[in-house]
């Protein structure tokens, strides 16, 4: 039996690993910390949903971000660190789960994390580009062929920039991050000297009270918003130096990323009445109305922050796909997963086969959410979409706990960074951080329930546009068919292990094809304590 001790960092982060079929598949060190902290604010800062929450909440929406500030996102940002900084093998997020609960939750876990993406690609963003576009650059009536061919050219324009190699890729998404923390601080400098010249809007302290209706409407909706630590570990063998990177990064990019939503909000809420905003475009509402106070350049500024925001919405989408399809790829490179998926490009070093399953499934639902925009079924597929989405979710019930879970089975592996407190530590923020995931995902699972505990109205039609019934079929129907879809594609990956590579060893699993984290588990599990369970 060898000793725990054995399965230290050094071999745990090879980074030379190989991705593909021999050594010319060499994942190369191209993420530094800048990079890391960009990626990760190119994935966390969601601007399209700062105007949704300003309007869902008022004022007591920032109340919310100090809360969810406190309470989730700064012990989110301690488990991923201890996480991602210990075990930083390519698709992160798989391999926690995998080495903590087996095979098929890690290939569950990086299924709902994964899908999310494409589907939010094509089904919410590419929306977002289009309504802007037509605002703001030159007309493109909803539903017609250059509105079509406008949206899938948006897909796969992101698709493609997280096709190329991240060397390159990263650039674009650096570049983004960037215009998106300028575009937001425009906002903010504009509206303060707007409010020196015109006032701002009244604010009642008194509305700055967190309520239950706020709670059940803006919560969900700002954690969504906030998700993202563990982007970068999708590409953890890409980074230059994971070990003391990952929590400074995280560290980094969770205050911006805080004070990006915080003061943002405030702006829009000081230029414009929150009952004015629209989720879609509620950023340039507020900059059309502030730009006011720069005269005859308000015009030509407002159509800058409009083609601004296009480029911020593309580069969110490639930041995510860049992530989520390299922890679906390394899922598959394990057999968790058809292993076709788990391939990278030889000369890209990106894993091109998932990149273009996500392509395909962003334009199906591009194509699929024009046509019922218009037709009787827009209330059906918005349960559906809802649901699909929220799956970003349900993958944290396994994420998280896995660090826990983690420190259980390897306690002798070196941790550069430990969640403070010890065991305790660790425990509490795990339960506080799994205890907004739950009622994040039971709000979007179960609408109308909460708010009936609550003695809160809840009108479904109003809401869906559909019954209670057909919101509880549609939403089970859904989370059934990924279900299905995750185990039917094990049980296809599983016959292909018993039939190429039980048996082989880890140099030889490298050469047919799979990643570090086959060595990892393969370790691991001859690591694992007397009497642990085999998985």
């Amino acid at each position: 039996m060898i000793s725990s001790p054995q399965l230290d960092t050094g071999r745990l982060s090879t980074v030379d690993s190989k991705l593909g079929t021999g050594p010319s598949h060499g994942l190369r060190r191209h993420l530094g910390r800048l990079d890391m902290v960009l990626l990760t604010i190119a994935a966390t800062l969601g601007i399209d949903t700062i105007a949704e929450i300003a309007t869902g909440g008022g004022l007591e929406s920032l109340t919310w971000v100090v809360i969810l500030a406190v309470t989730f996102l700064f012990p989110y940002g301690l488990l991923i660190s201890e996480a991602g900084s210990t075990f930083r093998q390519e698709g992160g997020p798989y391999v926690w789960v995998r080495l903590a609960f087996g095979r098929y939750a890690g290939g569950l876990a990086s299924l709902l994390y994964w899908v999310t993406n494409p589907i939010w690609l094509g089904g919410s963003l590419a929306f977002i580009a289009a309504a802007t576009w037509n605002a703001h650059i030159a007309p493109l009536p909803a539903g017609s062929l250059p509105d079509i061919l406008f949206k899938l050219s948006f897909v796969w324009l992101a698709i493609g920039i997280a096709i190329i190699s991240i060397r390159f890729g990263k650039i674009l998404i650096n570049i983004g991050a960037i215009v998106k923390v300028g575009l937001l601080a425009v906002l903010v400098v504009t509206a303060a000297l707007y409010a020196l010249q015109h006032g701002v809007q009244p604010m009642d302290a008194s509305l700055l009270r967190p309520t239950a209706g706020g709670f059940l409407t803006i919560a969900p909706v700002l954690l969504f918003a906030l998700l993202g630590f563990e982007a970068a570990n999708g590409a953890a063998e890409e980074m230059r130096n994971p070990k003391r990177d990952v929590p400074r990064a995280i560290g980094a990019a969770g205050l911006t990323s805080a004070v990006c939503h915080l003061l943002p909000i405030l702006a829009l809420l000081a230029v414009l009445p929150a009952e004015t905003l629209s989720g879609d475009s509620g950023i340039l509402d507020a900059l059309g109305e502030a730009f006011t106070v720069y005269g005859p350049a308000q015009p030509v500024l407002l159509w800058g922050s409009a083609v601004a925001l296009l480029y911020i919405v593309l580069t969110q989408g490639s930041a995510w796909m860049i992530a989520s399809d390299r922890v679906q790829a390394v899922s598959g490179a394990d057999g968790a997963f058809p292993q076709y998926f788990g391939r990278f490009n030889t000369a890209l070093g990106t894993p091109l086969r998932v990149n273009m399953l996500s392509g395909v499934i962003s334009t199906a639902f591009t194509l699929v959410a024009t046509w019922v925009a218009t037709s009787s079924s827009n209330s059906a597929f918005s349960v559906v979409l809802s649901v699909a989405t929220t799956t970003l979710l349900l993958s944290y019930l396994l994420i998280l706990p896995s660090v826990l879970r983690l420190r259980r089975r390897f306690p002798d592996i070196e941790r550069p960074y430990v969640v403070p407190g010890g065991r305790w530590g660790a425990v509490g923020a795990t339960v506080i951080t799994l205890f907004w995931i739950i009622i994040g995902s039971f709000v979007a699972l179960a609408p109308g329930v909460l708010e009936q505990m609550l003695g809160l109205p809840y009108d479904f039609g109003e809401q869906w546009g559909v019954s209670r019934l057909a919101v509880e079929s549609l939403t089970l129907g859904t989370l059934g068919v990924l279900l299905a879809a995750h185990t039917i594609g094990y049980l296809i990956a599983r016959g292909h292990r018993r039939v190429n590579h039980d048996g082989l060893t880890a140099e030889q699993l490298l050469e047919n094809g799979f990643s570090e984290v086959t060595r990892t588990v393969r370790l691991a599990r001859a690591s694992a304590p007397e009497g642990a369970p085999r998985r």
